[in-house]
């Protein structure tokens, strides 16, 4: 699909997206004429860390993994971004470096608006900024409760807690079918692939058994109450915790 190029199943498509809920058709038209739909395949590199924005990008289905690496060449894994949404909006508003690599796990699509023909629309239309400050403010409280897991808990207690909120957004009360494997899972919760495999081992006994990629969990008010289960760290503005079969 060349730039400005979009049909009716497209347009449909787009009105899913919080960022073009309510626009007005002008700001809409203007957005749409300046931007490209993009299909990547699983190993793709949408962008590096330090580049500088080129273009708002808006992930329409499938997931990006974001990733922060150090000079020495070592990596971890910082978010994996789920559909629908932006990414990064904050180093396209500012026209700064960003300071993560993108990179898309799975078969995934884009919408990738020119930053310069972004900047502007935010700037005039009222909605839009109100858009992207609540996707900024979204990806501030994610971040907020990854600092607060990371300093707060023990690696045991964020890996059960990881669990027990994988199986919420899953719809799963009795399990979670881990999304990715197990070395970037670690390396999101801020422990090596080894010690990751001996707290899956030693959490057994707080009522989960691993099978592969699926864990089973036997006894979720145990499980919660070993790792500290905490609404305020573990909790999402996407899914209700508050009907789980355990204490918050």
């Amino acid at each position: 699909m060349r730039k400005g190029e979009y049909g009716a199943s497209f347009r449909g498509m787009l009105e899913e997206l919080p960022l073009f809920q309510s626009l007005p058709d002008a700001t809409r038209k203007e957005l749409l004429g300046n931007s490209v739909q993009h299909s990547v395949a699983p190993g793709t590199v949408l962008f590096e860390q330090g580049d500088i924005p080129n273009f708002q990008i808006a992930l329409l289905s499938g997931s990006v993994q974001l990733f922060g690496q150090s000079r020495e060449g070592r990596e971890v894994l910082i978010e994996a971004v789920r559909e629908p949404g932006l990414l990064i909006p904050a180093a396209v508003a500012t026209g700064a470096p960003y300071l993560m690599q993108a990179r898309v796990p799975e078969l995934s699509r884009f919408l990738l608006i020119h930053a310069e023909t972004f900047r502007r629309a935010v700037a005039r239309e009222p909605l839009l900024a109100h858009a992207v400050i609540g996707s900024l403010a979204h990806q501030f409280r994610r971040m907020v409760r990854q600092i607060k897991n990371l300093k707060l808990r023990s690696s045991t207690q964020r890996i059960g807690c990881y669990l027990l909120t994988l199986s919420a957004r899953q719809g799963t009360p009795d399990k979670a079918i881990l999304p990715y494997e197990k070395t970037l899972i670690a390396s999101e919760l801020g422990v090596t692939r080894e010690s990751f495999s001996r707290a899956l081992s030693g959490l057994e006994k707080a009522g989960i058994r691993v099978d592969g990629q699926t864990i089973a969990i036997l006894d979720s008010a145990r499980l919660a109450a070993e790792c500290g289960f905490d609404s305020y760290i573990d909790g999402s503005d996407e899914f209700d915790l508050t009907q789980l079969p355990y204490p918050l």
